[in-house]
């Protein structure tokens, strides 16, 4: 059964970016190694990922002013083999730290400022998975639970159940591929059965703009 953003949380657009596109990416985006680096203060990535196709793709769900507000670039490998439990993601990155009544557990990651926000908020964006190489099932790809973008915010303690009520499904991937989820929803990630090189540039995008003084950290 192939997944649909609103209703599942996710959804798969293959092929979306051409040889040409995927290339012109991958000469942006630094070798890693790591399980993920935050990238910040990128003029010419915050471009690209303004920029057609990725612009064409996220607008039709947040509208106009979708706008890319934080980016990370995975890079798993024999070298670097990791697993990632189930969960939400519910941080922001913003430029600087203020008092803001919803606003909560600040912290600093890449000396970046990064702060959960009301739930609402990250139930409003919407995060592309952008495939610079294949993921087939043995090379860890996300797993996400369809639906559990609409429970809201998850107490740790019922995440087990949601995944039982939802089901897990395995988001396969060709390079130029690109997973649209909703931010909310719950996602894991395990280790590869048969590592090689999978690297995902995973780009949140929103459309408001936060309660003043706070402002996205976004990828400029």
């Amino acid at each position: 059964m192939d997944l649909e953003l609103d209703r599942d949380g996710a959804q798969h657009f293959r092929q979306l970016l051409d040889e040409a596109q995927l290339s012109s990416l991958c000469t942006l985006l630094p070798p890693t190694g790591r399980a993920g680096v935050r990238l910040f203060q990128d003029p010419a990535l915050s471009a690209w990922c303004s920029g057609e196709p990725i612009r064409s793709l996220v607008r039709p769900f947040l509208g106009k002013d979708a706008r890319p507000v934080r980016a990370i670039l995975f890079d798993k490998s024999s070298e670097s083999n990791w697993t990632l439990g189930w969960h939400q993601d519910r941080t922001v990155a913003v430029r600087e730290k203020a008092t803001v009544a919803g606003f909560e557990n600040w912290n600093t990651k890449c000396g970046v400022i990064h702060v959960e926000p009301p739930f609402a908020i990250i139930e409003r964006m919407v995060t592309a998975r952008i495939h610079l190489d294949s993921v087939p099932a043995t090379n860890a790809p996300l797993l996400v639970a369809p639906g559990s973008h609409l429970l809201g915010r998850l107490d740790e303690k019922k995440v087990g159940q949601a995944i039982g009520r939802c089901g897990q499904y395995a988001c396969l991937a060709e390079a130029g591929d690109v997973w649209l989820y909703r931010t909310a929803i719950l996602h894991a990630s395990e280790r590869s059965a048969n590592p090689a090189t999978r690297r995902v540039l995973q780009v949140d995008f929103a459309a408001e703009y936060l309660p003043a003084p706070l402002q996205w950290a976004g990828l400029a």
